[in-house]
């Protein structure tokens, strides 16, 4: 059956190795699926719809200092043990948040709506932060030690298990299957779950044999080489941003990136005040929103099964990376045409299932064929920081509907925010759709030479 479905794995060890990793994804990815539904539930009900595009924003601004402290990390540490310290420290503070929100005055029990409730914006850009941090340093981490051949047979593996984490996290951590009345105490198991994963890699590295923790090094040794001097001089902050601008292969993958999330924050949006206006507490908007996170692993879960992954084993490079456009062009045209729940709330399970099985994946290894500096510190900016600015520019075509609304009336107002998300977003496409078929080649050709791209 493994075979079948991702080839023929080289050892037992090897095999051993992706599942220790696909059980580490699948904490990751459990906890962070299990969050998010709070995430929006606890916002609407202490802030309010209207504040989540300014929300968005908000937590561009501060994962600014939060790339910096990573930037810090990776300089100073080894990888594994800045994943220790990443996953050690949210696991505290995510205990600390839970307090606060079982909180009768502050928390959650106090169903009041402010924008003046900072505790519902520090709690929105804690788990947005977790999410980008915490999944690029994993896979950060997994690219280092894994070989281009082996990532085909491997990376599948990881993604599934994410895609089962995505079942189970908002399947089984919600208030209404513990009986609880409100989110809060979730967020504290939430917590306990961080620290068992720190647990999990710890069990990685005392366990992996080494002739499994291979990267994909010049065989002339040169990067050694580089790597030494890059330690003795230091690295600042702005060199992952300057290897992005500088080498277009890096700028491709940002764009690649920076295309997804730009588009499906307009979908979330919609998304997340049709969820606010239908239902009216934070328990119910927080079932409803799991849902779509379980549906969401479901069809993500489905699509690895019946073979997505193997569009790039079989059909090359090229074909997985157009897929994505392709699909968010056809979402893009249908929510312009049907602007109901039911529409996007399967718009978005689609949408996030095949990023997670397909597009991601592939992603990831376009980073191989590229050198320790811009793997650690362009991937960090990409998947970071240049993915939530994405979300921001997003987030402000999604702040024109408020003005919309007031000049033109809710219904015409709604329906001239839709033509403008949707002539936005097909453009984004077109340019994505181009960047893509250029990063394809410069991909498949660095492997047919066996080289580095940059």
């Amino acid at each position: 059956m493994v075979q079948f479905l991702w080839g023929k794995f080289e050892s037992k060890e090897e095999l051993r190795k992706f599942f220790v990793l696909a059980a580490i994804f699948f904490c990751i990815i459990g906890t962070y699926w299990a969050l998010r539904p709070l995430k929006d539930s606890i916002f609407l009900s202490m802030v309010g719809k209207n504040w989540l595009p300014w929300a968005k924003a908000f937590s561009v601004c501060l994962l600014i200092p939060l790339v910096v402290l990573y930037t810090k990390l990776i300089d100073s540490y080894e990888r594994h043990k800045v994943f220790y310290i990443m996953m050690l420290s949210y696991g505290a503070i995510t205990l600390i948040f839970a307090f606060l929100l079982a909180n009768p005055e502050y928390g959650i029990p106090n169903t009041s709506e402010s924008p003046f409730r900072i505790l519902g914006w520090a709690w929105y850009a804690f788990v947005e932060s977790f999410g980008s941090l915490l999944v690029a340093l994993f896979w950060v981490f997994t690219t280092d030690v894994t070989l281009p051949e082996s990532a085909k047979r491997g990376f599948p593996v990881i993604a599934l298990f994410g895609q089962l984490g995505n079942i189970a996290g908002p399947l089984v951590l919600r208030a209404s299957r513990f009986g609880f009345v409100n989110s809060a105490p979730i967020a504290a198991i939430c917590g306990g779950i961080m620290f068992f994963t720190g647990f999990l890699m710890w069990f990685f590295m005392r366990t992996t044999p080494k002739d499994q923790m291979q990267s994909y090094v010049a065989r002339d040794g040169q990067e050694r080489q580089q790597e030494k001097k890059k330690k003795k001089k230091g690295v600042g902050f702005l060199d992952g941003l300057k290897l992005i601008f500088t080498k277009k292969y890096l700028l491709g993958i940002f764009i690649i990136v920076a295309s997804y999330e730009a588009i499906l924050v307009i979908f979330d949006f919609h998304f997340k005040v049709m969820v606010s206006t239908e239902f009216s507490t934070e328990a119910t908007r927080g079932a409803y929103l799991a849902s779509y996170g379980v549906w969401t692993g479901i069809v993500s879960s489905l699509c690895v099964l019946f073979g997505i992954n193997s569009i790039q084993r079989k059909l090359g490079m090229t074909a997985s990376l157009i897929l994505s456009p392709i699909l968010v062009a056809i979402a893009t045209v249908t929510i312009k045409f049907f602007p109901e729940l039911s529409v996007v709330f399967w718009i978005m399970v689609i949408a996030k299932a095949v990023n997670y099985a397909l597009n991601a994946p592939t992603v990831k290894q376009l980073y191989i064929p590229t050198t320790k500096e811009a793997r650690y510190k362009s991937q960090g900016w990409i998947e970071m920081f240049g993915s939530r600015a994405a979300k921001f520019g997003g987030s402000m075509i999604n702040m024109t509907r408020g003005v919309f609304q007031a000049k033109y009336g809710p219904v015409v107002g709604i329906s001239f925010f839709l033509s403008l998300t949707t002539i936005a977003s097909l453009g984004i496409v077109v340019g994505w759709l181009f960047v893509a078929m250029f990063v394809a080649k410069t991909y498949n050709d660095a492997r047919a030479k066996d080289q580095y791209v940059c």
